[in-house]
């Protein structure tokens, strides 16, 4: 017999364990009968188990579910099932001991078992690798499956694992794809399959054995998409949320009962199903029988049906009627609400509807108002940008004389003022501009001659290319006069030597030197385009 464990929640049954053994032993040791304090300790005992187990909560429920005494799938077999004979690998790369199978005989069936196997001992849990199966496991489980529908033999697969393992080498074998083949085959097995969990139902290693027609689920079993560890080392990075975690996962067999996705809960004895393996299993096996001749009724076609409808409604229910807030609040452990808190809250619905109704109205009338202003603000922006340019124009007028090379600016000032003030000249120049081509098409520049064709501009920017031309002017004035100095220099330097040249040639160099000393002639603004 099995040393007995007891969890952190069970304290108190330990300690009374612990002063029921020290009676049996001075009774051994003195022969000193001490059976009225054993019974009545054994009360105590059956009593608190009893308070503590009428009020686990999800966290506590899964400890239970991995109580290292509660029976494994080969238990099962041995106390459900006769003529039991394990069938080994999957013909194609080893034998995983965290899954067990074979052909067994339930009443006066011939029947196909399949389960995880964790292992008691350190040696048995390191072969079998602690239950969590690689892709050689579920292949051997669905080669026997496969081997029960050519003989049509009825599949009963019984669901204890944390996990498929997550290990390098079960990946690079395609875990995933072992797993995902189980439940597209089971889908369609054409013969009945009743699966049962029996402690933790981990994720899709527990599901590429699950896909059932009856799915049956022991009291203190748990059955989810991840463990509580790590669901919380997720949500919120530490595995001490895990009580949290398995709270909001709604593991339980009571909550899963209740969404429909398993279809019978199996009362375990008070303490759990390790406190007394023998009911636990006389319990499971008159359920099996009864399920068993359940589905032996049915036609292949309407077991495909049943079974693939469970299949597509995992994590789909409904509830109508008045209490429908109620009882989705309770299947997560809600506190549902009062029939006064109910009111309430209806009234403040109604109130929402209909403040919401002026406010639909309101934000379509926001719409508009909205498409107004942007309209609005672009032609205030066109009537600031028209003044600006008005403005500039002012100043320059208002300004001194210009020489003749200052004067295409103001005149360019100009064009651009007028031309920004009148959108209708900018919206008719890109349809002027077929006409504009055969005009300019004599002063092309350098790029256009070259084979280019020159764009039409805006009234504008060719205000903006005469300024950038007339300052292009103002800038070769002072060029020109500084050359004209320069040669004006040299002439009179070059005078006094001329003179001293022969009378014969005194004529020709007086006449050189009178032209080289004459004033250069000023140089006349570069001619500037229309504005």
């Amino acid at each position: 017999m099995a040393k007995a464990v007891f969890l952190e929640f069970e304290k108190d049954l330990g300690e009374i364990a612990a002063k029921i053994e020290k009676l049996e032993a001075e009774e051994l040791e003195d022969g000193k009968s001490n059976r009225g304090e054993i019974a009545r300790l054994e009360k105590a005992k059956a009593r608190r188990t009893a308070e503590i187990y009428h009020e686990l909560t999800p966290w506590q429920t899964a400890l239970v579910a991995r109580h290292p005494n509660r029976p494994y799938t080969l238990d099962y077999v041995n106390a459900i099932f006769e003529d039991f004979h394990e069938l080994h690998g999957d013909r194609t790369f080893a034998d995983d001991q965290s899954i067990v199978g074979g052909l067994a005989r339930l009443a006066e069936h011939a029947v196909m078992v399949i389960g995880h196997q964790k292992g008691r001992d350190t040696r048995e849990r390191t072969r079998r690798n602690f239950g969590m199966s690689k892709p050689e496991g579920y292949r051997k489980a669905l080669r026997l499956m496969k081997l029960a529908e050519k003989f049509n033999l009825p599949v009963f697969t019984f669901v204890d694992t944390p996990g498929a393992y997550p290990g390098i080498d079960a990946e690079e074998r395609n875990q995933s794809e072992a797993i995902g083949r189980n439940i597209f085959e089971l889908a369609k097995l054409k013969v009945p399959v009743i699966a049962t969990i029996i402690g933790e139902g981990g994720s899709g290693g527990a599901l590429a054995i699950a896909v059932a027609d009856a799915v049956f689920m022991l009291q203190y079993s748990t059955y989810s998409v991840i463990s509580p560890e790590g669901c919380a080392s997720i949500l919120w990075k530490s595995a001490s949320k895990a009580p949290e975690a398995a709270q909001a996962l709604g593991l339980t067999a009571e909550t899963l009962k209740k969404l429909g996705l398993v279809d019978k809960v199996i009362s375990e004895p008070i303490g759990g199903a390790h406190n007394d393996p023998k009911l636990m299993a006389s319990t499971l096996k008159k359920a099996l029988v009864d399920q068993l001749k359940l589905v032996k009724s049915l036609s292949t076609d309407e077991l495909l049906e049943r079974r693939l409808g469970r299949l597509l409604n995992y994590g789909r229910f409904e509830s109508d009627g008045p209490n429908a807030a109620a009882c989705i609040a309770a299947l997560f452990g809600d506190a549902p609400q009062t029939p006064a808190q109910e009111a309430a809250s209806s009234d403040s619905d109604a109130a929402k509807d209909v403040s919401d109704k002026p406010a639909a109205k309101k934000g379509a009338r926001s719409t508009r108002t909205a498409k107004t202003s942007r309209t609005a603000r672009a032609a205030r922006t066109r009537k600031s940008d028209a003044a600006d340019v008005a403005q500039k124009a002012d100043k320059a007028a208002e300004a001194p004389a210009l020489t003749p090379a200052e004067a295409p600016v103001q005149k360019a000032f100009a064009g651009a003022a007028e031309a920004a003030s009148n959108p209708q000249e900018q919206e008719k120049a890109p349809e002027a501009a077929p006409a504009a081509k055969p005009a300019a098409a004599g002063k092309t520049s350098r790029r256009s001659s070259a084979g280019k064709t020159a764009k039409a501009k805006t009234p504008a920017a060719e205000a903006a290319g005469d300024m950038a031309e007339a300052a292009g002017a103002q800038d070769k004035q002072p060029a020109a006069e500084k050359k004209a100095a320069a040669k004006s220099g040299t002439a009179k330097k070059a005078a006094p030597r001329a003179a001293k040249k022969t009378a014969a040639r005194k004529p020709a160099a007086s006449k050189t030197a009178a032209a080289e000393s004459a004033p250069a002639p000023q140089a006349q603004p570069a001619d500037t385009k229309k504005a």
